[in-house]
């Protein structure tokens, strides 16, 4: 019997491998990071204002940018112009959708949204609005309400 092994291959084409396999580990570590932000994000009223955590999009909204006021518990079920409409960079996963987005209503929104029967809608004076979903939202804008204003 004879046996004869493949030419070797020339290297050179291999290296085209090298920006694949990086941009795949790239997009996994993104969606990992969004599967997290998904279980994980919090919202924490300080004293400074709002700090969102739990994925790339978390922030510190100061205290002098919200609009405290005008803040307030929404089903996006019945207001058809606070749904997100274009996601401008952001996750959109099947029940979370976290980043930037654009609403029904044309205004720029920054999202943490789980639960859209239970949703906290709050405008800022920075030219964006907030839309997230925390666990007890009616518990969470008292608590807004009491830290927050001025």
């Amino acid at each position: 019997m004879n046996v004869f092994p493949i030419a070797p291959a020339e290297s050179r084409y291999l290296w085209f491998l090298i920006p694949v396999i990086v941009i795949l580990l790239g997009v996994m570590a993104l969606l990992a990071t969004s599967l997290r932000g998904a279980h994980a994000s919090r919202f924490e009223i300080r004293a400074d204002g709002l700090r969102l955590e739990g994925d790339l999009y978390g922030r510190l909204v100061p205290k002098s940018e919200l609009r405290v006021g005008l803040a307030r518990r929404v089903d996006l079920g019945r207001e058809e112009q606070l749904r997100p409409k274009w996601r401008r960079i952001g996750t959109a996963l099947p029940g979370y959708q976290s980043g930037w987005f654009r609403l029904r209503n044309g205004e720029k929104a920054l999202l943490y949204l789980t639960d859209r029967t239970r949703a906290v809608y709050i405008p800022t004076t920075a030219g964006y609005s907030l839309l997230l979903s925390p666990a007890d939202p009616d518990g969470f804008l008292f608590q807004l309400r009491s830290v927050l204003r001025s």
